[in-house]
């Protein structure tokens, strides 16, 4: 075996004593930036300055609905907007609106909001709500 050794390390030459640990530190170097990375995203996106729920909603006629949600603010000074769509039976979008949740002394707001639609709603849905520095609607 020993001279099948000699012929690959004379034919291909002989491994270089710091790949070794140079491949070691770069693996290292990249999994901590990685885990780095991980963990400003989990916690910038694990508490979102606002988030919202709906409660219920009634179908008020032939161009209107009404919608009941909750936003809650980790902030109570806080603005807010909610987007409220309003939807058909073929599941198109018959209305939309935006609602302005303005800063306030509370952290949990409950709202009633009327969507106009053009035609009869069957369905209301809370996009999400967004503020300031929330991008995304949760």
């Amino acid at each position: 075996m020993s001279a099948s050794a000699s012929d690959l390390s004379e034919r291909y030459g002989t491994p270089s004593r710091a790949r070794r640990p140079l491949l070691v530190a770069g693996v290292v170097a990249l999994a901590v930036v990685a885990l780095a990375w991980l963990a400003w995203v989990v916690m910038f996106h694990a508490r979102p300055q606002v988030t919202s729920q709906i409660v219920g909603f009634d179908i008020d006629g032939q161009h209107a609905a009404v919608a009941r949600y909750t936003v809650v603010r980790r902030d109570p000074g806080v603005a807010a907007s909610c987007l409220l769509r309003a939807s058909a039976e073929d599941h198109s979008t018959v209305g939309e609106l935006t609602v302005p949740v303005p800063p306030g002394p509370a952290k949990v707001v409950t709202l009633s909001s009327t969507v106009r639609t053009e035609r009869r709603a069957t369905s209301v849905d809370l996009v999400g709500c967004t503020s300031a520095g929330q991008r995304q609607a949760r």
